[in-house]
């Protein structure tokens, strides 16, 4: 009888250590899930943050080109709005009329070729800058739910494990 009892009191201290291994064992689990949890939290914070400042870059970026491409259709005379303008007509005739020489012409033509051409590089480096952005942006986001994918996947198995 007291064997019984030896043996009942011996299985149930035995059950009870692993009902405290268990319950410790979940609330390490659950510690790890929460952790996981606040760092998945941080990472998408992080990356708002990030395409926030690319989007902003992005509209400054395209503010820009918008700004050259005025610019440069202005140097080349064909901004709709400027030219059947009488004063820019006349400003435009007044220049030319101040015009003495073939030499004076060609120093004024190596200008508007040369003022052209850097228009035309600055627009270039927008046009590539603003392509680096949107292929950072989308390496980003690939990169940010790829982790949020482990992250879930890695929360999923410790739950299905503790289950």
């Amino acid at each position: 009888m007291t064997d019984n009892i030896d043996k009942s009191t011996h299985l149930t201290q035995q059950w009870l250590a692993e009902i405290h291994a268990l319950k410790q064992q979940m609330a390490q689990l659950q510690s790890e899930r929460d952790e996981a949890w606040e760092s998945s939290q941080k990472w998408r914070k992080l990356f708002n943050t990030e395409a926030e400042q690319r989007r902003t870059d992005a509209q400054m970026s395209q503010q820009a080109i918008a700004s050259i491409k005025a610019e440069l259709h202005k140097v080349q005379g064909i901004d709709a709005k400027t030219l059947p303008d009488a004063t820019t007509a006349i400003i435009i005739q007044q220049e030319i009329a101040q015009i003495k020489s073939v030499e004076e012409l060609k120093t004024k033509f190596i200008a508007l070729v040369k003022e052209r051409d850097r228009l035309l590089q600055a627009l270039k480096l927008e046009q590539d800058n603003h392509a680096q952005t949107r292929k950072s942006l989308t390496t980003a986001l690939g990169d940010a739910i790829d982790s949020l994918a482990r992250e879930r996947s890695a929360g999923e198995q410790g739950t299905k494990e503790t289950s």
